[in-house]
């Protein structure tokens, strides 16, 4: 297995279409006050952390870079975008409620399905490898602040696990996972 360096991975906070149970993928949808909240959650977290020398990177997508600027406000030197950390696309589902979208796909067992399947997305194995190509260009300590799925792609090439565990991995909006040394840490307030 690579060796990657200490990693802080976060998911954006909570946006106006999480609230109302829609897909975005690639398109964007404001933070709400709570997912501001959990921003500030984030840097209370990070604040507890010695970042000297981390590099900090965001997905340019307003939910993430919003929820960079306020968890890594004055922790960082700087925020770099990368589109490689942006949401996985899920073509022409983006901006449909999830419940319309499981309709058109009654075989779905979950909403991984619905990734896997969206027409014109991208799915997992393409996800996969600009994820990795993103990963294997790191040679600092860094802050990523991405997404949903994206941070379980992340975190599953940085622990060596197999496409199947993409489910399994805890996700969170207003917590910071630290991974290191292969091993991963879910923080929280006061954890």
């Amino acid at each position: 297995m690579k060796a990657f360096p200490t990693l802080y991975i976060l998911r954006h906070g909570e946006t106006e279409w999480n609230a109302q149970n829609r897909l975005q993928g690639r398109f964007d949808s404001p933070l709400t006050s709570v997912g501001k909240a959990q921003a500030r959650s984030q840097r209370s977290i990070l604040k507890t952390r010695d970042l000297t020398g981390f590099n900090a990177f965001t997905s340019p997508q307003g939910r993430a870079f919003h929820t960079a600027s306020i968890a890594l406000e004055s922790l960082t030197d700087g925020i770099e975008t990368d589109n490689r950390l942006r949401e996985i696309g899920v073509g022409d589902w983006a901006g449909r409620a999830r419940a319309d979208v499981m309709a058109l796909a009654p075989d779905a067992h979950d909403t991984f399905d619905l990734y896997e399947r969206a027409p014109g997305g991208e799915g997992f194995y393409a996800l996969r490898m600009r994820c990795a190509a993103f990963l294997n260009e790191l040679d600092r300590p860094s802050v990523l602040v991405t997404h949903g799925i994206t941070s379980r792609m992340l975190r599953l090439i940085v622990l060596g696990l197999p496409d199947a565990a993409l489910r399994d991995l805890p996700g969170g909006q207003g917590v910071v996972f630290h991974l290191e040394a292969g091993q991963q840490n879910r923080l929280t307030i006061g954890a």
